[in-house]
């Protein structure tokens, strides 16, 4: 099959969060499964060019937008096999963000990703020829099956092809003033609340549910979720009305970019049933760290965006408690400001046993991973989350709350201890949290030989894209058969 994926951002090329992991490595697994596939997304010059990665010019484009013809450079880079379309803007898409500035967002975000959409079509049309599935990712690809259906089905390459919607998170859901409407060229008759509108505001999130063959989200217990006012996002209703064609498929990791035996960023390798490198490693990052060279000491992490969503609240209201306790934490992430200055104050306060870096280092990332006993995600809704599963293949037992994905991904010690890959807890609250790691240093520390194995299931759990990139290829197939 010929399968196009369209997302706003992708790794290695530009990346903000888990979105971009999921479009730089699933493709990698369905083109092993003999599919051809493509990525396309806009030419972020700034955060590209700088990668010394080889671009050759494809083709000029004519895109209607915004009341104009635009001339549209098509670009393509091609790493590791697979090939990224690269839509070139640069009055949109060359700026320091992605989005918008740290806390906002680009005024003319629905006219940078409405562009997307439509160079998308353009491309099949002009340049690459019929397309099987265009597999379109949150809001910001949102409208292309909507101006699919409505505008470009009489085109010989797109006749046929069907779309997949996946919801990475329902939070986001491009929501902008209705005089968009005329300027990207929508259908109007759909402004309307079954249809784009939502609350006098036209919704790309929404066009998408509406447009699209199929929806999934990125995890089977999230796409039960979001059907509930809970989690739904004022959107609960209207899934309800399309959850016919509603799926979860977890999210995967590129298993041969997250390994403890090959990372170099680590101190020393290691795996299941070979920890001794586990061990080197927590004491270097102690050491880099400037935490108390502590072996026995549970060495608690975290590494996540700073937001109420990810339940840093929790994590600042036990930090006393875990010191007084005798156990060290290390937090790695940037977000709010008020969450940052607590995060500082704490560590000044408890240095030598609790370090913060704000923001993001890579290589300091995966030292944290390998180095820690304990990965906490106490997130208050996590669609997926790769962090838990990045944790277990370096032995870090997650703790997490059972939500969405980490529902899904990691098994509770105390509902089944000789299946466990980790810990959860049910409530949203910093008593339900520390309860939870109370549970888990615990055994820590009196019962040596249960950590082990639980460790050693956790490293061994099947985390790669194969199977769920199995159940994509599945649902392409039933699509692109009934779209014939």
């Amino acid at each position: 099959m010929h399968i196009i994926f369209v997302a706003s951002e992708a790794a290695p090329l530009a990346k903000t969060g888990g979105l971009a992991d999921v479009v730089g490595s699933l493709p990698g697994e369905m083109i092993k499964m003999g599919h051809e596939v493509r990525v396309i997304m806009p030419y972020y010059r700034r955060q590209i060019d700088g990668r010394s990665i080889p671009i050759r010019h494809l083709a000029d484009m004519r895109v209607w937008m915004d009341g104009a013809e635009r001339l549209v450079p098509l670009h393509e880079a091609e790493i590791n096999g697979l090939s990224f379309l690269l839509v070139e803007q640069d009055e949109l898409y060359d700026r320091p963000h992605l989005y918008g500035p740290p806390g906002g967002e680009f005024p003319d975000n629905p006219l940078r990703f409405g562009l997307l959409c439509r160079a998308t079509l353009a491309a099949a049309i002009d340049v690459i020829g019929p397309v099987d599935v265009f597999h379109c990712h949150d809001w910001q690809a949102g409208l292309l099956p909507l101006l699919l259906n409505e505008q470009y089905r009489h085109f010989p390459a797109l006749a046929k092809t069907a779309t997949v919607l996946t919801i990475h998170n329902l939070a986001y859901q491009g929501v902008f003033g209705a005089d968009w409407i005329g300027r990207l060229g929508l259908p109007s008759h759909f402004f309307h609340p079954d249809g784009i509108e939502f609350h006098g505001y036209i919704n790309c999130m929404k066009a998408g549910i509406l447009a699209a063959d199929g929806i999934t989200t990125v995890s089977p217990h999230y796409a039960e979720e979001i059907l509930t006012p809970e989690y739904g996002c004022q959107l609960e209703g209207f899934l309800a009305s399309q959850a016919h064609k509603l799926s979860g498929i977890v999210n995967g990791l590129d298993t041969s970019q997250w390994d403890p035996i090959t990372d170099k960023a680590l101190a020393a390798p290691f795996q299941a049933g070979k920890m001794a490198g586990k061990a080197a490693c927590k004491a270097i990052l102690q050491q880099r760290l400037k935490l108390e060279a502590d072996a026995n000491a549970p060495l608690l992490a975290v590494i996540s965006r700073l937001a109420e969503q990810k339940g840093v609240d929790l994590l600042t209201n036990n930090i006393s408690g875990w010191m007084d306790a005798g156990h060290q934490l290390a937090v790695l992430g940037t977000g709010a400001p008020y969450f940052e200055k607590a995060l500082h104050e704490l560590a000044d306060k408890y240095a030598g046993r609790f370090a913060f870096h704000a923001g993001f280092d890579e290589s300091l990332a995966r030292q944290i991973y390998a180095g820690s006993d304990m990965f906490l995600m106490p997130s208050r809704f996590e669609p997926c989350g790769l962090g838990q599963l990045i944790a277990m293949r370096y032995g870090s037992i997650p703790v997490v709350r059972a939500t969405g994905g980490l529902y899904d991904t990691v098994a509770d010690y105390g509902a089944s201890p000789s299946a466990a890959t980790g810990f959860s807890f049910e409530s949203a609250t910093p008593e339900a949290l520390a309860a939870c790691v109370a549970s888990a240093t615990d055994i820590f520390v009196n019962k040596k030989p249960t950590w082990k194995r639980l460790q050693g299931r956790a490293m061994r759990r099947d985390s790669s894209w194969h199977a769920s990139a199995t159940r994509y290829a599945e649902l392409y197939e039933e699509l692109a058969r009934a779209s014939v």
